[in-house]
């Protein structure tokens, strides 16, 4: 293959890969509100933080799950639907990120940061641990 059509095709699967990327992050924001009213609400009625941030992560599972493989990881999946094996992959990089947001917001609480900061301190860590494992376990080639 000539050097410039290498520098395209290059060009071209960054490109891809960014456009993965901010569709992943629409529907982060998507999820993360489904996350953050649960979580508001929640803690609004008095429920310790570590168990509003659980529901509502559990809650923006359900909700990343659908609009992820509409329109993020559709190409993985397309035609036959998402495997068996893609499914628990998904639950298991969920529960990563639920332990991780769960765990920072019950340390941070612990030393006395208010839960809202603990939260949104969270939201980074998991976002970037979780899309690593879907774009390259859960839903990267089969």
């Amino acid at each position: 293959m000539p050097q410039a059509t290498r520098a395209i095709v290059a060009r071209c699967a960054a490109i891809a890969a960014r456009l993965m990327l901010a569709r992943y992050l629409l529907v982060s924001i998507c999820a993360l509100c489904v996350d953050t009213a649960l979580f508001l609400a929640a803690t609004h009625m008095g429920v310790a933080p570590a168990w509003a941030a659980f529901a509502g992560y559990a809650t923006g599972i359900l909700a990343h799950w659908m609009l992820s493989v509409r329109f993020v990881f559709g190409s993985a999946i397309e035609g036959e639907g998402p495997t068996h094996a893609q499914r628990v992959s998904f639950v298991g990089s969920a529960l990563l990120g639920l332990a991780i947001t769960v765990g920072l917001v019950s340390g941070l609480t612990a030393v006395g940061v208010m839960p809202v900061l603990a939260k949104a301190a969270s939201v980074g860590v998991s976002f970037f641990a979780v899309y690593v494992i879907r774009k390259y376990v859960v839903f990267g080639a089969r």
